[in-house]
């Protein structure tokens, strides 16, 4: 059993059929209907926790209502990989980084392609099956269909992994908030500790400042038109080959830079963060990982990624080196 920010998950077992599910129990109130439900009802792919059904019991209180959302059940998460590696003293090796991260990118293109944003990507929510080391996107909890011209809440994610346009208070926010979230988990694979550890919002503005560096007015602006400008010392950015000094390969340093930038609009999106050269290595012929077996499958691509991929002239990229192209 396991305590989230929304509800209770428990592990139960199936009778009929032995298969051992994950069973999220959220509070329903009564006068909305319930997003999460909505959107998993919605959501369909390799790489994202599957809902396999859902029921309603009552609580103890007469009028309380739950609902009771069946999935999957993976026992591991990408955060306590982080955390048993950083107890040993080691880095997660980076051909696992390159795995992991590629299906958290794979998982992002699926459900912005059906315009919608998780707004909470942190390695907690990242599902790890360790055995085969496939990767699941979960907890639909904060997850919310985007619609241009509509406001949405700035309060929402996990703080170390928070956009700056969030920090900044914008309302008017894209799908680029869940890709900067998935730079900052990738740096904390690359680092083996949290980029940007805020201890509140103030504090958070300032750990990505001394990276980052100040933001200019056009990417204040392009961060939050409304936000009110501040007086900050001028701080120059920090490279980023000495953030990562030498735990990290040029190609992984290129990806992080390309995935937090202050301007929204120009980090990379998800499906273009699959074709980056990082991950050249996972489309080699015969590529094993470090426990000498072959990856999990990661070129099972649905028609819509097929589809998406090709429309932005990102498919031939995105194939293993081995396989014909099909006509």
């Amino acid at each position: 059993m396991e305590n989230g920010s929304f509800g209770i998950v428990y592990q139960a077992t199936v009778i009929e059929t032995g298969e051992t599910v994950a069973i999220k129990k959220v509070l329903q109130d009564r006068r909305f209907k319930n997003r999460e439900l909505e959107i998993m009802g919605i959501l369909k792919h390799p790489s994202v926790v599957a809902l396999k059904h859902c029921f309603y019991s009552k609580g103890e209180k007469n009028d309380e209502v739950f609902l009771n959302l069946v999935m999957e059940y993976i026992p591991e998460t990408i955060h306590r990989t982080l955390r048993n590696h950083t107890k040993a003293k080691k880095l997660v090796p980076l051909m696992y980084t390159k795995v992991y991260m590629y299906q958290v990118a794979r998982s992002l293109a699926y459900i912005h392609s059906v315009g919608i944003c998780h707004r909470d990507i942190k390695p907690q929510n990242l599902l790890l099956d360790t055995r085969s080391h496939e990767v699941k996107l979960c907890d639909f909890g904060s997850a919310k269909c985007l619609v241009k011209g509509e406001p949405n809440v700035a309060y929402i994610c996990s703080r170390y992994y928070r956009a700056p346009e969030l920090v900044f208070e914008a309302t008017e926010y894209t799908t680029a908030i869940d890709v900067w979230s998935m730079g900052c988990v990738m740096a904390e694979l690359l680092l083996g500790s949290p980029l940007f550890p805020g201890e509140s919002g103030v504090d958070q503005v300032i750990e990505i400042i001394k990276i980052l560096g100040m933001p200019t007015k056009e990417q204040m602006h392009a961060m939050n038109p409304n936000h009110t400008p501040f007086k900050v010392p001028q701080i120059k950015p920090h490279p980023w080959p000495k953030v990562f000094r030498n735990k990290a390969p040029p190609d992984a340093v290129d990806l992080v830079a390309s995935l937090l930038l202050y301007i929204p609009s120009a980090r990379l999106t998800a499906l273009q963060v699959m074709a980056h050269p990082f991950f050249d290595e996972l489309r080699e012929p015969g590529v094993k990982l470090p426990n000498g077996k072959p990856p999990p499958e990661l070129f099972n691509f649905t028609e819509s990624e097929v589809t998406l991929a090709r429309e932005l002239g990102l498919y031939e990229k995105l194939l293993p080196k081995r396989t014909p192209i099909k006509k």
